[in-house]
């Protein structure tokens, strides 16, 4: 009776509200609920057959099967549409959470170092631009893809160690905690895009695990000593990937990198025309990059003051 109990008020809290409609929900199989019952351990494993409606649906279904396509924990995701009704077939970001980049801000503004904290952040990242120039020189499509992978580091981990600060004194974020956290997802989706346009090499992956590794952790105690040193590198490092994309800008103007067609996930993501460009990519990311910048040298500036971040409310909506 408990196991039973306990299943079915998992299955009614993760169910609904997260995974399916109410009424892709009722078409349940009883079968499916019972086996689930009998073997609560794998309540989450079991592979749940859904009531798709119609021929065409079962037959895709039983398609992606066969092909072994398998969505996380083994359950399939909401369908969801376009505003033009046509289906969304992304499942890294939602329409609601596409929008359009804001390519009026400032890409010239720089933080002059105040003191020797900020000239110790400044110089170490003028310090890790020379080994990336020299390993990826001319090659900015697989340098931007690679880079996105350590870029969406920082942003998860201040938002995390805040989060976990927030449980500890029981107290508000003043909405930091959101901010960095979509920032960290904006920089992941630099990557997803990247990844359609350019090919990364095997060294150059094993390069992503040996310096995510090393990076994530120093970070970590980097922002636990002092999140004004942190968040003055991360902004000192935005302000060099203003950079990197700038030249890749000029190269992709110059004709010597292929100005080829904008990935689906671009054109979905910043809602750009359906006849944008690699170039109209480029010009998004480095917004919001630029939007990253401004949002760290921001909270580095906070705690300069001898303010904490829950005092100033975060600048929401910085895409």
């Amino acid at each position: 009776m408990m196991m039973s109990r306990g299943c079915t008020r998992l299955t009614s809290y993760i169910g609904p509200q997260y995974l399916y409609t109410a009424t892709t929900w009722r078409t349940l199989s009883k079968d499916i609920v019972s086996d689930c019952i009998k073997a609560p351990a794998s309540v989450l494993r079991c592979k749940s057959s859904v009531a798709l409606g119609g021929d065409e649906q079962q037959k895709e279904k039983q398609a992606k099967d066969a092909k072994g396509i398998v969505s996380y924990w083994g359950l399939e995701p909401t369908r969801v549409s376009k505003e033009d009704g046509a289906p969304w077939k992304w499942t890294c970001f939602r329409p609601w959470e596409a929008y359009s980049a804001d390519l009026s801000i400032d890409l010239k503004k720089h933080h002059e170092p105040m003191n020797l904290l900020d000239k110790i952040a400044y110089w170490t990242v003028k310090a890790l631009r020379w080994p990336a120039d020299l390993f990826f020189q001319r090659r900015y499509g697989c340098r931007a893809m690679m880079l996105e992978t350590v870029a969406a580091v920082p942003g998860m981990v201040g938002g995390m160690l805040l989060h976990c600060k927030s449980l500890r004194r029981f107290e508000h974020s003043g909405g930091w905690i959101k901010a960095l956290l979509e920032e960290a997802e904006n920089e992941r989706m630099h990557l997803m895009t990247f990844m359609e346009v350019s090919d990364s090499r095997w060294y150059e992956r094993a390069l992503v695990f040996a310096v995510q590794g090393v990076f994530f952790n120093a970070y970590f105690l980097g922002y636990i000593v002092s999140p004004k040193f942190a968040h003055r590198v991360v902004g000192y490092l935005e302000e060099e990937a203003i950079h990197s994309y700038t030249e890749f800008l000029k190269e992709l103007d110059n004709g010597n990198i292929e100005n080829v067609p904008a990935p689906p996930i671009a054109i979905d993501y910043w809602r750009l025309p359906p006849n944008s460009t690699l170039r109209d990519v480029v010009l998004a990311v480095r917004a919001d990059e630029a939007h990253h910048r401004d949002v760290n040298h921001f909270a580095s500036d906070i705690h300069y003051q001898g303010r904490q971040l829950k005092e100033a409310p975060a600048p929401l909506g910085y895409h």
